[in-house]
């Protein structure tokens, strides 16, 4: 098993297959939101990749190394304690783990030259900690899943 998310996440190797999972994680998350916030959230969603087709893994590989060093921490300490579910782990510190995910999408939208996708970003913001914290499993599992490759 890798030392770190840098290697498990950024080999240049396994790296199209970490976007692409990524991308197939970001679509589950939201295609299971149900209600009135679950609309919002699939309906910004479908604005976004109306607005630029490929965005989604695009913004996953632009944001991939930034996600890496925001969850550093939190992996070097699950391994530190010989965890062997990320996602467990990640979920006993969802407050933390998902504020230090969000941070990395904050700048990100904060520095966007397009008002529409600050416009959107903002709809979808205020309960973006509760979507954060509900995709930590799946999220767990994806780096379990690169880190039982290396």
């Amino acid at each position: 098993m890798a030392d770190t998310l840098k290697d498990i996440l950024l080999d240049s190797g396994r790296r199209p297959a970490v976007v692409s999972d990524f991308e197939t994680l970001v679509d589950a998350e939201v295609s299971d939101k149900g209600g009135v916030s679950g609309a919002v959230v699939k309906t910004g969603f479908a604005a976004v990749k109306k607005i630029k087709p490929g965005i989604i893994p695009s913004a996953v590989d632009t944001l991939l190394p930034d996600f890496v060093v925001a969850l550093e921490p939190f992996y070097g300490d699950y391994r530190a304690k010989g965890g062997n579910d990320f996602g467990a782990y990640l979920t006993s510190r969802s407050d933390e783990a998902s504020n230090a995910l969000l941070s990395v999408t904050d700048t990100r939208a904060e520095k966007s030259s397009r008002d529409s996708i600050k416009k959107v970003y903002g709809k979808l913001r205020p309960n973006g900690k509760k979507n954060v914290e509900e995709a930590l499993p799946r999220l767990g599992a994806l780096v379990d899943k690169h880190a039982a490759a290396v």
